[in-house]
């Protein structure tokens, strides 16, 4: 399948006309943005330090992809989040059944950064599938892989944020993460094969997970949260593009009407924004922030942000002045205000937004019937739509064995330690006469089916040590 690039570099959110011919388009023109391999040579020229400066998120300092000011999370306020959210994560089963509101709360508050990644392993429900698939992933890197596909993915590696620590360097361990997990799920998914659209979702989960943690999250988005998003035929973006513009209509009547009367697709400017998860497009603090909620909530975060950005660039007359033409409209919608994107602002937007899973179902219904009537059937039969943690929690209840903390010490097999006092007891009985009391299959002398043992059945120490010793889960923060 070809692959030629049609859009901007982040910030840019449309795809191209092509996007429409049926095939998955890639989402930038080589040299035609900030993706390409600048910088990505100076680690192999030597270059220092001082040329590697970084912010708090890996990006270079100097390059677009940079963070400005940050508004801080006190650090006192930070160690309770990270408290609140240890609790949560070592009583997965118990929060997600009984305070699921609560998880949501805190998502929109933005997980600890130290604890990001394995909260979304848990929240996409990755974690399970990993533990239900030990070894799989191990499996297909040790495949070859279909050259067609391998080819178009060596040639988006450094493309993928080169101005982020972890993918600067040609053939660095970044990059060959990426084409670790990117070629995996082509043989997870053979009928699939590889979108373009995957590489910088894949990019942002290694930022925060190692590979065999990232592959099975990049499964549940494509397979939970966005099924038929990387088909061959778009078709289920091109479905989501028409519900975006529905929900448009009753949420800011203005931009709808303009974008109407300029007969622009919204293909044309939701396709990076939606199949990429705005990972392209805003700011990295905001994009974390989008993700704690997409990653607990579902689609309906992507349709939130997606109306927020579309109403505040093009929700007033005002707005509209200097949008007179199709061309000036998808200018000003490549080029979004910093301040719409701000992460403060925008996730406030986002949570006051009255817009529901059932409204996008219920809208997706109409769509669909709209799409045979003009289309037929869809070609791509993809899995029903997930709505976030809780229905996915739902839709595959995890084993207790996959959420089971791991002992950091396990306590060889043996014989359990006997107090000082017991066994002076013990030794006082050997001496005196056998009685009843201590004679063979009495209480207290070990023996097989003795009552004792019937009451109290003795606890191997390695089921000891997973009771009582920290987990290494807990230790496990992935930054």
């Amino acid at each position: 399948m070809a692959k030629s690039r049609g859009g901007g570099g982040p910030g840019s959110p449309g795809g191209c006309h092509h996007s429409l011919a049926g095939t998955r388009e890639s989402l930038a023109e080589p040299g035609g943005d900030e993706l390409s391999s600048l910088g990505s040579d100076s680690e192999v020229n030597g270059g220092g330090p001082e040329e590697r400066r970084v912010d708090k998120f890996g990006f270079i300092v100097g390059s677009r992809s940079a963070e400005g000011p940050l508004e801080e999370v006190p650090l006192e306020v930070l160690r309770q989040r990270e408290s609140k959210w240890l609790d949560m994560l070592n009583n997965w089963d118990k929060w997600m059944a009984k305070k699921h509101k609560k998880i949501r709360l805190r998502c929109q508050k933005g997980i600890p950064p130290s604890l990001r990644g394995r909260a979304w392993q848990y929240l996409s429900g990755s974690k399970v599938k990993l533990e239900q698939n030990m070894g799989k992933f191990d499996e297909l890197d040790l495949l070859p892989g279909d050259p067609k596909w391998l080819d178009v993915i060596e040639r988006d590696l450094h493309r993928q944020f080169p101005f982020h620590e972890m993918f600067v360097s040609r053939g660095g361990h970044g990059q060959q993460d990426l084409f670790r997990v990117l070629k995996a799920y082509t043989l997870y998914r053979p009928e699939e094969g590889y979108c373009q659209a995957q590489a910088p979702i894949a990019a942002v989960l290694l930022m925060h997970m190692p590979a065999e943690q990232a592959f099975w999250c990049l499964v549940q988005i494509c397979e939970k949260y966005l099924p038929g998003y990387y088909s061959e035929k778009l078709e289920a973006i091109q479905l989501d593009g028409q519900i975006l513009f529905s929900l448009l209509h009753k949420v800011s009547p203005v931009a709808y009407k303009h974008l109407s009367k300029q007969k622009i697709d919204p293909i044309l400017y939701m396709t990076e924004w939606f199949m990429c998860a705005f990972s392209r497009t805003l700011p990295w603090s905001s994009v974390l922030r989008v993700w704690d909620m997409f990653f607990c909530e579902g689609v309906k975060i992507i349709f939130r942000v997606g109306l927020v950005l579309l109403k505040h660039t093009l929700g007033s007359s005002d707005k509209l002045k200097s949008c007179q033409g199709q061309y000036e409209t998808m200018e000003r919608l490549r080029a979004l205000s910093p301040k719409i994107m701000q992460e403060t602002f925008l996730v406030q937007e986002v949570i006051e937004l009255p817009v529901t899973e059932r409204q996008i179902e219920r809208e997706h219904l109409i769509q669909l019937k709209k799409w045979r009537e003009t289309h037929g059937e869809l070609q791509c039969k993809s899995p029903p739509r997930l709505h976030g943690a809780k229905a996915i929690s739902e839709a595959e209840p995890p084993t207790r064995k996959a959420l089971e903390p791991v002992p950091s010490i396990i306590v060889p097999p043996g014989p359990a330690p006997v107090p000082k006092a017991r066994k002076s007891k013990e030794k006082s009985r050997e001496k005196g006469p056998t009685s009843p009391a201590n004679g063979p299959g009495a209480e207290g002398n070990g023996a097989p089916g003795s009552a004792r043992e019937l009451l109290h059945p003795q606890v191997s120490p390695h089921h000891q040590s997973k009771e009582s010793l920290s987990s290494r889960e807990s230790e496990d923060t992935y930054l």
